[in-house]
């Protein structure tokens, strides 16, 4: 019955093996080897000569495990064992959980597939090595279907060595179709205990544990952006990050450029990774080590090989798309081999949440209890966002899978971290909260699956949290989870997605936060009006950028260690500036691509910029900054002519080398048409050159100057974006920063309408694009008319106007 690897086995002798070599099967043969080497069997045949390189190894197959349990008249005593299953009777679940095993462990293997074992692992052998390091993978039939995952349901075994420990593997395998986690997830999902069967996957080993490891989506896991691949990365055994032991790194690469040959890695996460997994020379097949810091303080993976990953992980997400007939988004893993420095790809599924999430109603959740200045209250406890909803309910702290019993429905789920022998209480939590994790453990992927937000690697949670106490869970704020005390109002909004008005004018957005650039990219718009870069620079950077470029020169000795504890990782302080600018920037360019992003330079004012940590020592003390040293004014002056060359090196590298030529530069506070084109000259020096790869710079319209010398700035620059805020400020006269006038402030006056009417009408005479990017239109409907009527090309809004503002202006289109 041992069959080895020839390629021309019929269905039906495939039907009856005991032994499949993955080279001898592909992504039709679930039924026979299960998902899992399924996966691995397609992935050997189709994508190898692709160059995605896949570990060798064979499956026990499922008529293998058929045999064993049929064999041994197993079927008739398990059937009586589940008679009374309650599932949701925790003790009950484990008891017969528990007996099934004892069941199964204690039947020993028929004499031939015990051969079929040993003749294909010593095959194996010889391929390799003797007594060959194996990984050993339960992969049920069931498995990696579209709208179920089984994930983590089944035992796996790392690091397997020798016959006896390859049969020992297997064995336990077997047994494990019976852990209380699968029983109560199969009847959760309506599959009978006996239509699914289990097979093994016998994996040469990948010698991660000398390196790193991880696992990638196709697709973003939360907010389900498909033209992204999401990679996590690990020291060690990747056992470590499945189950949410360590906080691993992350990073996003942009498959539509990186496809076109550019290198789009729009952002990068450093992780904790305080433990590694190892093999282990003792009793055990694997031990966990702690990670040095100074390994700590590294990113796991270089450049080059997240972008070899993002690669693979398009390859196979083409591949799975164009087998299936429709789009499939994938969930990989993958491994470096620390003796070859090579990567390999050990396992392949279809991501089972996202992919399943239909597009007709947009929903979003806000909190809406603040305190009396407006502020929402400081979180007890912050980690990685698990989904984009808010729930709450009393904490329920739990460390030990042996207490899940006292677990009450509804509550809130505190712990380290979990396991597939938690999932029969996470279906029953209102929300989950783990110390440990990155987005791509067992709580977040579950927690997606049931539709559960969850914060993982909080670090502090069960420390914090205490059973019985009151909280609100907040996923919806970006990238970061947020744990409040007590129970916050919030509301969920739904809007339908069909039969939205398409208006002539363009409906643009503007963005601050490259956190929420993924999430807010599936509300209808046709790009971005306004993206700040004073949001990235205050809140991920934070340095002044001339405090990095003469960071060997700081006076102040405690800024200077502060500068130096934030950019540890930078030999070249400027390049952190750099870096983190540019892969803000691309990720918000890349959530719209293609549509255009218009990237407002820096536009701090002087006492702004003295908040950045040693801004003190570059900033003059100006009486009213409003008016001061800003925007243009800046950029060519001695004073910060440096740092303006940093910010035009990050809007290169994303045009350039992420390939993200939808960017389109703007310049706000230009005074003069002459001081425009000693901007542009500035840029032109740092590579951003007008003209070249179709780059076009905007300028903003907010001076009376602008307006007044229109025609003379649409010969310097491509379009013009108004600025109500300042234009108002500035035709009326106003502070805006002074309550004591703020009630005279007014976009609608006939004065500030002047304005813009004339600098519509200036832009139309020479072709220039001219849009709004103040929040007058989504404020009051009238003035939105009356950008329409007047002809204005684009009108961008914050999110929460987009579409109320879209039907406003469908409304008045039809009228005009």
């Amino acid at each position: 019955m041992v069959k080895v690897s020839e390629n021309t086995l019929t269905q039906s002798e495939k039907a009856r093996s005991l032994i499949l070599w993955f080279d001898e099967v592909d992504i039709a043969d679930i039924t026979l080897v299960g998902g899992k080497n399924a996966s691995l069997g397609e992935m050997i045949q189709q994508l190898t000569p692709k160059g995605v390189k896949v570990p060798a190894g064979f499956a026990i197959t499922a008529y293998a495990y058929r045999y064993f349990i049929q064999s041994a008249g197993l079927e008739a005593k398990l059937r009586k064992l589940f008679d009374d299953l309650d599932v949701e009777d925790v003790k009950n679940l484990r008891l017969r959980g528990k007996k099934a095993r004892w069941l199964l462990m204690h039947t020993p293997f028929p004499v031939d597939l015990r051969q079929a074992i040993t003749t294909a692992y010593l095959k194996l052998c010889q391929k390799y090595n003797t007594d060959t390091d194996v990984a050993v993978r339960s992969s049920a039939t069931a498995e990696d279907l579209p709208d179920a995952s089984f994930a983590g349901q089944q035992e796996s075994y790392l690091n397997v060595v020798g016959v006896e420990g390859v049969l020992a593997a297997c064995h336990r395998c077997f047994a494990s179709i019976f852990t209380d986690r699968a029983i109560s997830y199969r009847y959760t999902k309506g599959f009978d205990h006996f239509s699914i069967a289990l097979a093994v996957g016998v994996q040469k080993m990948v010698r991660s544990d000398l390196a790193t490891a991880g696992v990638m989506f196709s697709i973003d896991t939360e907010t389900g952006f498909k033209d992204v691949a999401l990679i996590t990365a690990a020291y060690g055994l990747g056992e470590n990050l499945v189950q949410g032991t360590i906080n691993p790194d992350e990073y996003y690469v942009f498959k539509p450029t990186l496809k076109a040959g550019f290198r789009p890695i729009i952002n990068k996460k450093l992780g904790t990774k305080e433990l590694k997994m190892i093999y282990d020379d003792g009793s055990k097949l694997t031990k966990n080590v702690a990670v040095p810091m100074a390994q700590q303080n590294k990113f796991a993976l270089n450049d080059a090989e997240i972008l070899q990953l993002a690669h693979w992980a398009c390859l196979i997400e083409d591949h799975y798309s164009e087998t299936h007939g429709s789009y499939s988004p994938m969930d990989i893993e993958w491994a470096k081999d620390g003796i070859t420095n090579q990567l390999f790809i050990v396992q392949a599924r279809p991501e089972t949440v996202q992919s399943q999430k239909k597009g007709n109603v947009l929903r979003s959740y806000h909190l809406v209890k603040t305190d009396q200045q407006g502020k929402y209250p400081h979180p007890l406890v912050i980690g990685r966002a698990v989904g984009e909803a808010i729930s709450q309910g009393k904490a329920h702290l739990i460390l030990d899978v042996n207490k899940i019993h006292q677990f009450k429905s509804g509550d809130v789920l505190v712990t380290q971290r979990t396991d597939p022998d938690w999932e029969p209480i996470m279906k029953r939590a209102s929300a989950i909260i783990t110390n440990s994790g990155g987005r791509t453990c067992h709580a977040a992927i579950i927690a997606r699956e049931l539709g559960v937000p969850a914060i993982v690697g909080c670090s502090n949670a069960t420390e914090v949290l205490k059973t019985g106490q009151d909280v609100t869970i907040s996923c919806a704020e970006g990238e970061e989870g947020k744990v409040y005390d007590g129970l916050l109002a919030f509301e969920v909004k739904e809007i339908p997605l069909k039969n939205l008005p398409r208006t002539r004018t363009q409906i643009l957005m503007n963005v601050g936060n490259p956190q929420e650039a993924l999430s807010l990219s599936t509300i209808p718009n046709d790009g971005v009006g306004l993206a700040r870069t004073e949001f990235i620079i205050a809140n991920q950077i934070q340095i002044h950028p001339m405090a990095l470029i003469h960071y060997e020169k700081l006076k102040d000795e405690f800024v200077k260690t502060k500068i130096n504890e934030i950019t540890a990782f930078y030999d070249d302080k400027p390049q952190y500036f750099v870096d983190k600018l540019a892969q803000g920037i691309g990720r918000i360019a890349a959530a719209f691509y293609p549509k255009p992003v218009i990237v407002r330079m820096s536009d701090f004012k002087s006492n702004e910029y003295a908040n950045l940590l040693g801004g003190q020592e570059f900033e003059p003390n100006e009486e009213n900054p409003m008016l001061g040293w800003r925007g243009a004014a800046r950029y060519y002056d001695p004073g910060y002519q440096a740092a303006f060359a940093l910010e035009c090196q990050s809007i290169q590298r994303v045009r350039d080398e992420m390939g993200l030529t939808n960017v389109i530069p703007m310049i706000p506070f230009c005074r003069t048409p002459n001081e425009g084109r000693m901007v542009l000259a500035e840029m032109a020096k740092n590579n951003l050159k007008q003209g070249i790869n179709n780059l076009q710079v905007y300028v903003m319209c907010e001076l009376p100057n602008n307006v007044i010398m229109a025609e003379e700035f649409a010969e310097v620059f491509d379009g013009f974006s108004i600025g109500s805020n300042d234009l108002t400020q500035l035709t009326l006269g106003i502070d805006r920063d002074s309550a004591l006038v703020a009630r005279l402030f007014d976009e609608r006056s006939q004065g500030v309408k002047r304005m813009v009417k004339m600098a519509i009408q200036a832009a139309k005479k020479y072709h220039r694009k001219i849009g709004i990017c103040g929040q007058a239109p989504s404020d009051y409907p009238e003035f939105a008319r009356f950008l329409i009527e007047q002809g204005i090309d684009s009108i961008s809004l914050n999110p929460d106007s987009v579409l109320k503002t879209m039907l406003e202006v469908a409304k008045v289109e039809q009228n005009i």
